[in-house]
């Protein structure tokens, strides 16, 4: 498992060093939630890429645990300390409410081909989230996916029933735990630094990514059994301190969204084709000691069952703009499933 850095008295100094040079050398600081080589890397390294292309200035990435947790991030991107972050709803969530639509089991298809397609069309994506988020301080400048979601735990499982009792680890997120305390399971809360040594300790027994994360994390070491229930897929998003973004330059800010853009395009090509690939590796590597289940339209009719609660706790903590967020979701995903009849 690869080693994970949290954030130390002399990493913030160093930050902090970088903050006063940043002002004259327009340093661009952008922090993620992931490892060197996964998607929101490779989303950074993108728009890092274009800008220094474009424009004189530079672009600091810090990759997961280099500044703390994927809450710390946040905070410090909040605060002005970071320019750029990048962060999932998962977390998000317990800051923006709405963004946990996400995790609404079997709102979104698992197809790749109808997910893009919902993300470029959206009204819900394109012009709802963006006002959402800036009254919290932040300027929304791509959400985009990053694979379909799968459970792994230490014995198969095929149905509800199989995760009584299973305690499976989620994101800080309380609409999550509501799916899986609907899914049949024990949701346990926990920062992504705790995972491994959760699963290979028994503190928890399983837990839910994207296919990449799985291999790239050594997941499937720990927790060997892979189940793809179909019910959704790993959305995240890349955004600014709106303080920030609204005090750059005209050209500025038109180099931010052209980055973006650019960014978001190049990610969309790389994660064609890597959940096949991540799943091949995990494979070689493991053997006969993991496992493999995609279960059958029978099978997950038993947890899209379960949905309807999630979507009605949704709607209990968001009100309102929850409401209309839901409904302009469903409103786009219908017209994205008559673009394909």
């Amino acid at each position: 498992m690869k080693s994970h850095k949290l954030l130390s008295t002399a990493g913030i100094g160093a930050l902090m060093l970088g903050m006063t040079s940043a002002a004259m050398a327009d340093n661009w600081r952008y922090a993620h939630e992931e490892y060197e080589g996964d998607v929101q890397d490779v989303f950074a390294v993108a728009f890092k890429e274009y800008v220094e292309e474009n424009s004189d200035h530079t672009v600091q990435i810090y990759r997961f645990g280099e500044l703390g947790e994927s809450d710390d991030i946040m905070e410090q991107t909040r605060s002005g300390i970071l320019q750029f972050v990048n962060q999932s709803p998962g977390f998000t969530g317990s800051l923006i409410p709405s963004a946990q639509i996400f995790f609404i089991p079997y709102l979104l298809p698992t197809d790749m081909e109808t997910v893009l397609e919902f993300f470029d069309e959206s009204e819900a994506i394109n012009e709802m989230f963006p006002e959402i988020y800036a009254e919290h301080g932040l300027e929304l400048l791509q959400m985009y996916p990053e694979g379909e979601m799968v459970i792994t735990t230490d014995e198969p499982i095929s149905s509800p029933e199989d995760l009584d009792n299973k305690k499976i680890r989620v994101m800080t997120n309380p609409l999550l735990s509501e799916t899986y305390s609907a899914f049949g399971a024990t949701p346990t809360p926990l920062p992504w630094g705790e995972v491994y040594g959760g699963l290979q300790t028994g503190i928890i027994d399983g837990q839910e990514n994207p296919i990449f994360w799985i291999e790239s994390g050594g997941l499937y070491e720990v927790s060997p059994h892979l189940t793809f229930t179909g019910h959704g897929w790993f959305t995240t998003a890349m955004m600014a301190n709106q303080d920030f973004f609204n005090g750059l330059s005209e050209e500025d800010q038109q180099l931010v969204n052209e980055a973006s853009e650019a960014a978001y395009d190049h990610t969309i090509e790389h994660i064609q084709g890597l959940s096949e690939e991540s799943l091949d590796k995990i494979m070689e590597d493991c053997g006969d000691e993991c496992s493999v289940t995609r279960l059958d339209e029978e099978q997950i009719q038993a947890f899209r069952e379960r949905a309807p609660q999630v979507e009605e706790e949704f709607l209990e903590m968001t009100g309102e703009t929850g409401e209309e967020l839901l409904n302009q979701f469903k409103a786009d995903l219908e017209a994205v499933n008559e673009d394909a009849e």
